[in-house]
């Protein structure tokens, strides 16, 4: 059947001519139709000013100095006039080269973009502009719906209305996330390379604007190299759009990129955590960003972490490590909870409940000066058998007469198991419990330290002889603060119970003290300061301790294995006891040196240890 020209002309087109414009009409409103419904739901405007990030809870130290922030970091504002021309330029290379001819919405981007996404069979590029970026992260959620897609248009074209190019670019760059909890530019260039954005150079740049299409994934702390292949594919495309020429290209590529990684206070994660509990105690879980001043001093935190780091020793089988520092007050100092936090966030000072071994016999000894005994008193050193076991000191030999405070320096054994015995366990364990120390029982063993602690306690069992006489617990938050400054808590100092008598403190001090400078603890010594404490090592060399104390300051420091695994004869007075000196060093540099309250050897303890050493020089000589 034919169709005649003037059934085409007369009646055909004119129907089709009809049903088209119908057909447009009909989308066009549909269109509209749904534009406006969407419209109904556009959100308010005002909240062009909130932050749509986690909230971010800053950490700085005793002295208001920057430790770490947990959350996401407070967007500093970005301010075009004082970058680079080519850190802008990077930026709208990367994700929007059209940003200065568009109204906000970007058709050809759009068309360009669905036609290389069919040609894929997937999703390989999006054709939102960077002011419909800025516009989803400030005012929407993230909701793949055709309504939030129609939302986003009206309200960019909206943003582009009633701001300049210039200001949404600044929005745009002072918002975006960049990965590590870095929000906008000015954190990420601090953040990965230690600088300003002002001073970003043009590979530092093209680094960064490659994060923002999968800034966990990406990020060169992640993905060092997979980050350093999306900055080429950034760099090539600028060449390619007439951006760079090969010259500048090729000297972009070569520029070395150093990441600042802020090793310096990363171990602090661990007395973050710890915090943390106390800090949901306060305020609750936060809501908004907030300022906790803590006790931390951040040098004597960087001094602990990298004294471990320096003196743990694999081969021998110290592999992990605690050390724990307070003030006076109890306040933490420093706190490293292990070697790497990244590769374990088990909290060691905390969570790790471990013999003491002799770090305890300070209390077996202060139980003896209660019973009447003083540091000049002699004792016997010699075999000694308790309901079937038979203590040995660690050199496997007897001194035989020796003076309490000998004793303690040179950490026998024996002499310690015999002292507990002679004063009662039962009374060993109260005054333990009473200087800071739990979950005791009066064991056989207890002289020796068997009973598991963790490292934090037995650090607060000994500040009572370093501040005086006063028991503390340990404490890591000062105040907590509204990022704006409006205080939400405040730290009262509560009263602490006095747990020792000037003469005890005095005669504890005396033996301490010798401990460190003619005993087992000599590594443990600061020059120009006065240290006292004692080493601990258990059976097998499971662990080693040392736990020192000059006037306001006590840190304790444990060496072993996760694994229980014994060492390859590690004392305390070896790797613990050089950790401490080290850590030590930095947190007394400034301090006076103040002298601890020491006894005084009365007259007639001088003439018996001289007639000791005189008969034991005879000894020696007879055939």
């Amino acid at each position: 059947m034919r169709i005649s020209r003037k059934y085409l002309i007369e009646t055909l087109v004119p129907r089709l001519f009809v049903a088209g414009l119908s057909c447009t009409y009909l989308t066009g409103m549909a269109v509209l139709a749904g534009f406006a419904m969407s419209a109904k739901d556009l959100p308010d405007p005002k909240k062009l000013w909130e932050r749509n990030r986690p909230v971010s809870v800053q950490i700085v130290d005793r002295n208001g100095r920057d430790v770490l922030v947990r959350g996401a970091t407070v967007e500093r504002p970005v301010d075009l006039d004082t970058l680079p021309f080519h850190v802008p330029m990077t930026f709208l290379a990367t994700e929007d080269e059209r940003f200065r001819n568009h109204i906000g919405v970007d058709p050809r981007a759009l068309t360009r973009a669905m036609w290389q996404n069919i040609r894929a069979k997937r999703y390989v590029q999006g054709g939102s502009t960077l002011t419909q970026q800025l516009t989803k992260n400030i005012f929407l959620t993230p909701d793949k719906k055709l309504s939030r897609k129609a939302q986003e248009m009206m309200l960019s074209i909206w943003m582009e209305r009633d701001f300049s190019k210039d200001e949404l670019l600044e929005m745009y760059l002072s918002r975006v996330y960049f990965g590590s909890g870095s929000w906008g530019l000015e954190n990420a260039s601090l953040r990965y390379f230690n600088k300003p954005a002002a001073e970003l150079t043009l590979a530092e740049a093209a680094m960064l604007s490659g994060l923002l299409r999968a800034p966990s994934r990406l990020n060169p702390v992640a993905d060092f190299d997979g980050s350093v292949k999306r900055q080429h594919v950034i760099l090539n495309s600028m060449e390619a759009q007439g951006l760079l020429d090969v010259g500048v290209l090729d000297a972009a590529k070569a520029d070395p990129i150093e990441i600042h990684s802020p090793k310096d206070t990363e171990g602090a994660q661990y007395f973050v955590d710890w915090i943390w509990d106390d800090l949901e105690r306060r305020i609750g879980v936060p809501t908004q960003d907030i300022i906790v001043q803590t006790t931390l001093d951040i040098e004597a935190q960087t001094a602990a972490q990298a004294a471990l780091v320096t003196h743990l020793d694999p081969d021998r089988g110290a592999t992990q490590g605690a050390i724990i520092s307070l003030d006076g007050t109890g306040g933490v100092l420093a706190l490293v909870g292990g070697r790497d936090y990244g590769e374990s966030q088990f909290n060691r000072v905390t969570q790790a409940v471990r013999q003491p071994g002799s770090a305890f016999k300070p209390f077996v000894y202060l139980t003896a000066l209660r019973a009447g005994k003083s540091p000049w008193d002699t004792t016997l050193d010699a075999p000694i058998t308790i309901e079937g076991w038979t203590p040995e000191n660690f050199t496997e030999k007897h001194l035989g007469t020796v003076t309490l405070h000998t004793a303690l320096a040179k950490s026998l054994n024996t002499v310690a198991v015999s002292l507990g015995e002679e004063v009662g366990r039962e009374n060993v364990v109260s005054t333990a419990t009473q200087m800071g120390l739990a979950n005791l029982k009066p064991f056989r063993s207890l002289a020796l330290g068997a009973q598991g602690q963790t490292p934090l306690a037995v650090a607060e069992s000994y500040l009572p002889f370093a501040n005086w006489g006063t028991q503390r617990a340990a404490y890591g938050i000062l105040s907590i603060s509204t990022a704006d400054g409006t205080p939400l808590y405040d730290r009262v100092a509560p009263n602490g119970a006095m747990v020792l008598s000037p003469n005890e403190l005095a005669d504890m001090n005396y033996m301490m003290i010798e401990a460190v400078e003619r005993g087992t603890g000599r590594r443990a010594r600061v020059e120009g300061h006065m240290i006292a404490g004692k080493t601990g090592t258990t059976n097998d060399f499971r662990d080693a301790w040392f736990v020192g104390y000059a006037p306001d300051h006590v840190t304790a420091v444990w060496v072993g294995d996760d694994t229980n695994a014994p060492m390859a004869k590690v004392t305390g007075g070896s790797i613990p006891a050089m950790i401490f000196a080290d850590t030590m060093k930095v947190q007394l540099v400034d301090a006076p040196a103040a002298r601890l309250p020491v006894s005084v050897e009365p007259d007639w303890a001088r003439k018996d240890a001289q007639l000791l050493n005189l008969l034991d020089q005879l000894e020696t000589r007879l055939p």
